[in-house]
């Protein structure tokens, strides 16, 4: 009994043994494959190679090693290429941004803000002191606001804004950024809203922005009406183009920070990799 466990166990034993050499033959094989993509930049060819092998043949300890040292030189070459892309990208962006600077008012408090505003130059404090209106602006990152604006007698303590074209309107919720004022006996009154909390007020704009005129309706203690003219819808329009741009580009910069980190991270891999050798 004893001598029949014990050759029962040797021949597992074998039949284990040439699992293995055919495991690491197989494995050794989708390397080579792997190695092969790289070679002729066929990335995603050496990926699935590699993870192929970490799937099927666990047991292949040294091609597995050599396998993970080719993944990141494969993941190197990919975030080169992502690179440079990004950096191709960045650089059509910002000189359509430095085209259409000139078109805009910027402004920054050196001392209060870390982080300036455009404007639309028939927007600006200086050209509508006194003025109830809407007016749009957008950060250097492509963050875009409305500001409802109200001057007058009577004190309104609006929180929101209704804009309508005939039975079709939009409304920003409550906004929770509002200043109230006195100046000589006028009241002041402005309200934030920011693109994305805005009710649908600012697409609304857009898909009117032929229309020679919009109501405009500040809403709160006291209702006010009012129209929003051409101009300011075409400031508003003009300012979310803006926008638009100025958001891509810090997105792409986002991107090429990740890029940047994870490219430094791999050339420390390597360089532990080649040291440890």
């Amino acid at each position: 009994m004893f001598m029949v466990i014990r050759r029962s166990l040797l021949v597992l034993m074998i039949i284990a043994l040439f699992s293995c050499r055919s495991d690491d033959k197989k494995a050794a094989y989708l390397l080579k494959r792997a190695e092969n993509s790289y070679l002729l930049a066929n990335y995603n060819e050496a990926k699935l190679c590699i993870d192929s092998i970490r799937t099927l043949y666990p047991k292949a300890f040294e091609i597995r090693k050599s396998a993970i040292k080719l993944m990141q030189q494969v993941e190197l070459k990919e975030q080169e290429i992502s690179l440079h892309y990004l950096d191709s990208v960045l650089a059509v962006k910002m000189n359509v941004l430095d085209s259409l600077k000139r078109f805009f008012v910027f402004e920054k408090d050196a001392v209060y803000q870390e982080m300036g505003n455009y404007f639309y130059p028939t927007q600006t404090v200086e050209k509508n002191v006194g003025r109830t209106f809407l007016r749009a602006s957008v950060n250097e990152n492509g963050e875009m606001s409305l500001t409802s604006i109200y001057c007058g007698s009577t004190s309104l303590k609006h929180n929101s804004i209704k804009v309508s074209l005939g039975d079709n309107f939009a409304q920003t919720p409550i906004s929770s950024d509002i200043y109230y004022s006195t100046d000589l006996g006028h009241k002041i009154e402005k309200a934030d809203y920011k693109a994305g909390n805005d009710g649908g007020v600012i697409g609304f704009i857009l898909s009117n922005k032929d229309a020679k005129s919009l109501k405009l309706e500040f809403v709160g203690g006291h209702s006010y009406r009012t129209l929003m003219y051409s101009p300011d819808i075409k400031a508003i329009v003009k300012i979310t183009d803006l926008a638009q741009l100025l958001s891509a580009i810090y997105k792409i910069k986002g991107e090429k920070k990740e890029v940047i980190l994870k490219t430094r991270f791999l050339n420390k891999k390597i360089e532990e990799n080649s040291s440890v050798e």
